[in-house]
């Protein structure tokens, strides 16, 4: 089971609904169950998707077969994928992660999955929470 913030999969979703017609590929993150503020029920460890990452300028350069080599291991185990054309699945153009949330039109609640990297459907669960707040350092 994979889980996602409900803030972050309505942020997701309007982003791909946006650039329809063109695709959405977005690096994800995860803050640890423990970190949240509110007790959510899960091991402490848990990861909760709860970032994305803007792609950078000239990414194609850092991207090597599917795999962002700009990405420290253990890091960004996650992407976000649409597919304007409606295949709610892993492609074998998406740029893979250990987990890969891909949203299809008219991309709502329902118009989204997850899946890993072989293709194979992850149970995806929402949950209601903020993730803590984070500062730059001064």
């Amino acid at each position: 089971m994979i889980y996602v913030t409900r803030d972050l999969l309505t942020v997701l979703r309007e982003r791909a609904a946006s650039e329809d017609p063109d695709e959405v590929n977005l690096r994800l993150s995860a803050t640890p169950a423990g970190e949240f503020e509110t007790g959510l029920g899960l091991d402490p460890e848990t990861p909760v998707v709860t970032h994305f990452t803007l792609p950078s300028v000239g990414s194609s350069v850092s991207s090597v077969f599917g795999v962002d080599l700009g990405t420290p291991a253990g890091e960004g185990g996650a992407r976000f994928v649409s597919h304007p054309d409606g295949f709610l699945g892993v492609s074998r153009t998406d740029d893979l992660a250990g987990v890969v949330f891909v949203a299809v039109p008219p991309y709502d609640e329902d118009s989204v999955a997850a899946f890993d990297r072989s293709g194979d459907g992850v149970e995806l669960a929402v949950v209601d929470a903020v993730p803590p707040t984070e500062s730059v350092p001064e």
